[in-house]
């Protein structure tokens, strides 16, 4: 996915200017973007502040790790089965006489 020029703190301010009544053509025009990229934004990043988008980040962060955590877990609790399983560590089935 090509990276965006602006920052998202920048995208931000521009629908700002957006919300404060600024044509959202002269807007694209303004800052070099298609207005259909301005439509993109709002719909992706309306409603959100600054610290907002910075939290939002944090989450993601930390969203990411914890699956990275839980992926490497499920993978070693699978291996620990497979290897009590072949070494017949497993349940003990009572013995009929």
């Amino acid at each position: 996915m090509k990276k965006s020029r602006f920052t998202e703190a920048q995208i931000v301010g521009i629908l700002k200017e957006l919300d404060g009544g600024t044509p959202a053509t002269e807007l694209a025009r303004k800052h070099g973007v298609h207005a259909n990229t301005i439509r993109m934004w709002r719909d992706r990043y309306g409603g959100l502040e600054t610290s907002d988008l910075v939290r939002l980040k944090q989450l993601e962060a930390e969203n990411s790790q914890m699956e990275r955590i839980i992926a490497r877990q499920t993978l070693e609790i699978h291996a620990m089965k497979n290897l009590i399983s072949k070494n017949g560590w497993g349940l003990q089935r009572e013995k009929k006489r």
